[in-house]
């Protein structure tokens, strides 16, 4: 009898499952942005809604399990919903009605990390924003749902969508650094990556994978923890970091760590944020390097972090001109004529 009752239940949620999905297909149109729509707050997108169109601080998103879009407002008012264009249309409509300005001239797209939320990068985005010269676009993608190529397509989208803009940044913690490289080797296979792109700040990016998603990865509670994304910083690092490109505009990296050579995770093997080893963070072409007394999950929000991540986007260094450290590539040595090195 008990097994008969939960074969019930489980059977009714599944049916309610499809009928809500089958709703969101079907429900009836209005004349003005094809859907039905009750003003009503939302949290914003946490795991399963990606951005793929900004306007200031108005976003399309689109639902991870349903497929179906929806216009957010500043206050992540639910504005419209339905399919893409039909949210953009809401949006045009929105412009004209409201008299909203265009885009500024230099926008910074900030990505969040693993398993974290737009919420996240909301200091930084803030002091990004502060002198008014440019305008933080702060992302929100299913970062622990979808895989990396997914996260890059909704990338690809956000840049395609941005018009009027002269110069795009990027700003990314952790996980967000490996989706802007995704990008960026998938646009190769394109037109190559918007020319209008000239800067990044990449903040404790995995950039040669995370020993501590291998150590998760072997236990099956913390794999469902790490998702998708992890897994793939894990076990399929080899073939991943094969379709991670090198960004060709100016980037610098910020590793937290002691600088003690132990770092704050004795788990893992040299200096470290408590995540991410600093060796882990390095990649060959860095403009400049710069390594904080600060953990994973808080680097953002250090105040040095954020004054040496404005001053990059402008100027190209995190300190000054002369206290630049570049990784450069390391040059093989030649063999003498007699076999010495």
């Amino acid at each position: 009898m008990r097994t008969s009752r939960r074969l019930a239940i489980a059977t009714v949620m599944a049916f309610s499952v499809v009928i809500t999905t089958a709703r969101c297909a079907d429900e009836p149109k209005s004349d003005s942005t094809g859907q039905i729509n009750l003003a009503a707050p939302t949290l914003g997108g946490m795991q399963f809604w990606s951005d793929e169109l900004f306007f200031h601080h108005w976003r399309i998103q689109r639902n991870s399990i349903t497929g179906h879009c929806r216009l957010l407002d500043e206050q992540d008012v639910r504005r419209a919903w339905g399919t893409f264009e039909e949210c953009r249309s809401a949006l045009e409509d929105t412009k004209q009605r409201e008299k909203l300005p265009a885009l500024t001239r230099k926008v910074v797209i900030v990505l969040h990390g693993l398993g974290r939320t737009r919420s996240s990068m909301n200091g930084m985005s803030r002091f990004l924003e502060k002198d008014g010269s440019c305008e933080a676009l702060n992302v929100s993608y299913r970062s622990a749902i979808a895989d990396i190529d997914n996260h890059a397509q909704s990338l690809a989208r956000i840049i395609e969508n941005l018009k009027d803009v002269e110069e795009i940044d990027f700003v990314a913690h952790s996980l967000g650094n490996i989706v802007v490289r995704r990008y960026l080797d998938s646009a190769k296979s394109a037109a190559g990556p918007d020319p209008r792109i000239k800067r990044m700040v990449m903040l404790g990016p995995p950039n040669n994978g995370a020993q501590l998603a291998t150590a998760l990865d072997h236990n099956l509670f913390s794999r469902e923890f790490i998702g998708v994304p992890g897994r793939e910083l894990a076990e399929s690092w080899p073939k991943l970091s094969q379709h991670l490109a090198t960004p060709q505009f100016e980037f610098g990296i910020i590793a937290g760590g002691k600088q003690d050579g132990r770092g704050y995770n004795p788990l893992l093997s040299g200096d470290n944020d408590m995540v991410v080893t600093v060796e882990e963070t390095r990649l060959t072409g860095a403009r400049d390097f710069l390594c904080v007394p600060a953990i994973h999950t808080l680097i953002m929000d250090e105040v040095a972090v954020q004054e040496a991540t404005a001053r990059f986007l402008e100027h190209g260094y995190f300190i000054t001109e002369d206290k630049r450290q570049p990784i450069e590539p390391v040059t093989p040595q030649r063999p003498t004529t007699d076999g010495r090195k």
